[in-house]
């Protein structure tokens, strides 16, 4: 349902900028008070990034999986590194344990990622390879792991991080060897594997109108033309309480629409300089919100996913020195403000 988004949208803005969010949930018929009931109906999914290690020995966390979100992401287990580890040598276990999770439990899967310049395998260099041999293994590996996936898989992050800052495409191992092309190349690779899948571009500070997501735009548009199966847009969404957050992603999501391409919010998360406080809890809140409500009145944006929902297991005290607390959930997998925002916004496109 898609109708009533706009004037939900100058609702939630007014309502949330500069007010508290929520002490209670609201519970309209059958919310059980989670953030997958508050979702349901509004045309978006709500997903988190899934920690495997996590899931198998956390109870409580693998309940909250289950219970808050209705798509999952795998964090590591579907990238090259963890199912390649030797050449012609597949580990599919922990994905697959994560796909069989998400068909118990009613969830849809996005699959991450397909070509990314990071944590490829330690085999996989130019110096053990000429490139044709980078291109076959490249499409091989889109092969067998789109292959293995068919039908359980419902959309694919396919070629992550591109780009550079300031909009040109990013050196890495698959420009250097086979030039920009391999991006349509792995594309129409991919669509062939598992036609039914959705395609996803994939980036991060590409949520507002910057030279990346200009060039995004351009890359989009063209390849479209051109008739190669680019499906998605995805902004991954981790955000700085110490940068401006942006103002402009509304604008930017709906150009992706008039190319008609589906968008989505795949990575959200918004982290602060440590010590947390209340009013640094509360504009997190509102990033957390903004993404959102850019995403509910999109015609096209289908999903809506943090990475990771809990600060037990948050990936970001770990590469920023001094800041964290970047999601809905504290250690103790209680909800923050920034989880009744996201509740909240989606009710009231319900209502």
């Amino acid at each position: 349902m898609r109708f009533g988004r706009i004037a939900a949208f100058l609702a939630v803005s007014l309502a949330v900028a500069g007010s508290a969010p929520a002490s209670a949930h609201p519970s309209p018929g059958h919310d059980d008070g989670s953030l997958r009931a508050a979702a349901r109906g509004s045309g978006v999914h709500i997903g988190t990034a899934v920690d495997m290690a996590a899931l198998a020995a956390d109870a409580p966390y693998k309940a909250a999986v289950a219970r808050e979100f209705d798509t999952v992401t795998p964090e590591n287990v579907m990238k090259w590194e963890v199912v390649e580890p030797q050449p012609g040598v597949y580990d599919w276990a922990a994905a697959d344990q994560l796909v069989d999770f998400a068909r118990r439990n009613g969830q849809l899967v996005r699959g991450h990622t397909l070509v990314w310049h990071s944590q490829n395998p330690a085999w996989l260099t130019e110096a053990n390879y000429t490139p044709a041999q980078l291109r076959a293994l490249l499409k091989k590996h889109i092969f067998d792991e789109v292959g293995h996936f068919k039908g359980r898989v419902w959309a694919w992050d396919v070629a992550n991080e591109v780009f550079n800052e300031d909009g040109t495409l990013r050196d890495t191992i698959w420009l250097r060897a086979l030039g920009p092309d391999y991006i349509a190349d792995a594309f129409r690779w991919a669509h062939q594997a598992d036609p039914k899948t959705l395609l996803f571009l994939n980036d991060y500070n590409n949520e507002g109108v910057n030279a990346k997501s200009d060039a995004y735009y351009a890359l989009t548009k063209k390849l479209r033309a051109a008739g190669v199966p680019v499906q998605g847009y995805g902004m991954q969404g981790h955000l700085a309480l110490q940068y401006n957050l942006p103002g402009d992603v509304l604008e930017n999501v709906r150009r992706f629409d008039r190319l008609g391409v589906k968008t989505a919010f795949t990575e959200v998360d918004v982290r602060m300089q440590l010590p947390s406080d209340t009013a640094k809890v509360q504009a997190q809140a509102e990033g957390f919100g903004l993404l959102l409500r850019a995403c509910l009145i999109a015609k096209n944006c289908v999903s809506y996913t943090v990475w990771g929902f809990t600060d037990k297991y948050s990936w970001v005290p770990g590469v920023f020195e001094g800041e964290g607390s970047a999601t809905p959930f504290d250690e103790n997998l209680q909800p923050k403000p920034a989880y009744d925002t996201l509740r909240e916004t989606f009710l009231l496109v319900r209502r």
